[in-house]
């Protein structure tokens, strides 16, 4: 190869110029330095072009070399992704791990995907087929769970004019060659790139009209996310971000989950990468991390390739939704890479805008949120994105720049209360600044799928909540004594509510994941229970007497004693409120 005629000028952090040259263009992909380490152009005007590293630049000095590639900043889609762990720039952890050791060093090459493997390949196609852009061309088993589809790459549609048979293939084996109708030859392998920057193509946008069910009962029943939608997850240190997000990875009905750690603490990635190799899937009995993948970029990494993880996992939650599947994909946390833009704008030398960050915050967040969605993909079969993203919000601060612009881009808002997280209750979301505008979007649903009342039991389970925290600010002022019996059940229900209802433990067997039919139950027993005792209390008689016959607790503890299998334990529990409401009612009219 050539000698490269550029070379570094200026060296700042992640950030180096290379002086007298136009000829790069924007997000072009570059290699720096004698190890050739990853970089991307982000500025070029006549004088210099500016390019960010994506690996620790110690050691670079001025006058080394920078090579061009003549590409943007892509990703290698292909089998071999799931069940893989990456750094934010698709370089495969378990790989370097091999190489290097425990820590990555500079400039390392590996392959993305494995290439040594052969995978069982089917072909879909045969010579003469005509063949259009994203249309499934073969498919293999990728994991035991998930189908891998390869797509007729953009751009590459056309006539087939040479197929490989049924067999075992390498990842960069040619499986068909396409002439589109300009007389041009694509070669097509089992894999292709995709710019991490550029959002895929689809059809269209399809209505979003299904939740994303999580068996978490505060996110089904209270604060619902639908499939195709954007979720954000807020909350001060301590207050269960990552607890959360790893509960909607573990059990959400997604077909695929894309988890990326972008500037998160090393433990906490370790505990993510532990316990999902243990996790079985509950819905197939098989390993969780076959439909998984994992992007790990801990704080301790370059911060300039938190920034790239994010594009990356967004990039390959797409090329999984072109092939027709649901993908989750959680980032956590959105504030760790905000703030790394805020690092490479200052370092660049723009003009901040609020609390330091960039002026173009709000449109990166833009750009990020609008990839998720329901669609119609370009074979036309049905996918998703559902992008739930963590904030890390200073100071517990709603108030803070990444947190409100966040909010014009989510439309279902979990916010996390550290009161509630050091009292033990999680999840630790707060029921009254949260809120969730999916639930006109997934009423027919809920009423076709679950039960007819559904959303009418959680108006009324809201309202109970609202009520009652009236009602305490009157108890912090002149004491709970001076309220009346009716205003007593208020708070007693819901004190049920949020023991017996809203708050879950993870560590349970029948709690850390509740079917939605058990959720409905669950709500129409506290509700039955509410009308029952209203009863007692329109008679004049205690309400302490009902308190005192232990039935609070029993319906509390309703999550833990009637198995997720087992519903007909409800009228059992029904009957025992019936029957307790009309022994004390007989026992006191006169």
């Amino acid at each position: 190869m050539a000698e490269s005629k550029y070379r570094i000028h200026d060296i700042n952090g992640p950030v180096i110029t290379v002086m007298g040259t136009t000829e790069f263009f924007m997000r072009e992909m570059v290699y720096v330095g004698n190890k050739k380490l990853i970089g991307e152009v982000i500025l070029i005007n006549e004088q210099f072009s500016t390019i960010q590293v994506y690996e620790d630049t110690s050691g670079l000095y001025p006058g080394e070399p920078v090579e061009r590639t003549h590409k943007p900043m892509s990703v290698k889609l292909g089998p071999g992704i799931l069940s893989n762990i990456f750094d934010g720039i698709q370089r495969p952890l378990k790989d370097i791990a091999h190489k290097t050791g425990a820590f990555i060093d500079n400039g390392i090459e590996v392959n993305p995907l494995p290439v040594n493997k052969k995978w069982k390949v089917t072909l879909k196609v045969k010579v003469g087929d005509k063949v259009s852009d994203g249309q499934i061309y073969a498919t293999l088993p990728e994991t035991s769970l998930i189908e891998h589809r390869c797509l007729v790459p953009i751009g590459c549609g056309g006539e087939v004019i040479s197929a490989v048979s049924d067999g075992e293939y390498y990842i960069d084996d040619e499986i068909i060659k396409i002439k589109d109708n300009k007389g041009n030859i694509h070669t097509l392998t089992l894999c292709q790139y995709w710019p991490i920057r550029q959002a895929r193509k689809f059809i269209k946008r399809e209505p979003i009209s299904k939740p994303l069910i999580t068996g978490q009962r505060v996110i089904d029943t209270l604060f619902p996310i639908a499939k195709g939608g954007a979720a954000a997850v807020p909350g001060g240190f301590g207050t269960g971000k990552t607890l959360t997000q790893h509960q909607l990875a573990k059990w959400s009905d997604a077909d695929i989950i894309v988890y990326v750690g972008c500037g998160e603490r090393g433990n906490e990635m370790t505990q993510v990468l532990t316990e999902f190799s243990e996790l079985i899937d509950p819905k197939s009995g098989k390993p969780l991390t076959d439909r998984t993948v994992l992007i790990a970029n801990t704080s301790n990494m370059p911060v300039a390739a938190r920034e790239a993880s994010i594009y990356t996992g967004i990039t390959l939650a797409e090329y999984y939704r072109d092939m027709g599947y649901h993908v989750a994909i959680m980032a956590d946390s959105t504030s760790r890479w905000a703030e790394a833009l805020r690092e490479i704008s200052g370092r660049l030398e723009e003009m901040p805008a609020e609390e330091g960050y960039p002026a173009y915050l709000s449109s990166r967040l833009s750009e990020f949120y609008e990839r998720a969605g329901y669609v119609r993909t370009l074979n036309g079969s049905e996918g998703s994105i559902t992008i739930i993203g963590a904030v890390s919000p200073q100071g517990g601060d709603f108030s803070e720049p990444v947190t409100q612009n966040t909010k014009r881009y989510i439309r279902t808002f979990l916010a996390l209360d550290r009161s509630l997280a050091y009292s033990r209750h999680y999840p630790a979301i707060n029921w009254t600044t949260s809120y969730s505008d999916y639930i006109d979007d997934l009423r027919l649903w809920f009423e076709q799928n679950v039960n007819y009342d559904f959303l009418n039991l959680r108006e009324r389970l809201t309202t109970i909540l609202t009520e009652e925290t009236r009602l305490m600010e009157i108890v912090k002022l002149i004491g709970a004594d001076v309220l009346p019996d009716s205003q007593r059940l208020i708070i007693e229900t819901a004190r049920i509510i949020r023991v017996g209802f809203l708050q879950q433990n993870a560590y349970h067997a029948q709690d850390t994941y509740v079917p939605l039919q058990k959720q409905f139950l669950m709500m129409k027993t506290i509700i039955y229970f509410y009308d029952k005792a209203m009863e007692i209390v329109n008679k004049s008689i205690p309400l302490s007497l009902l308190a005192e016959t232990g039935i609070y607790d029993k319906i509390i503890r309703m999550k833990y004693d009637i198995p997720n299998d087992n519903m007909e334990k409800f009228e059992e529990l029904k009957a025992e409120i019936k029957n307790t409401v009309d022994d004390i009612i007989e026992k006191n009219s006169f």
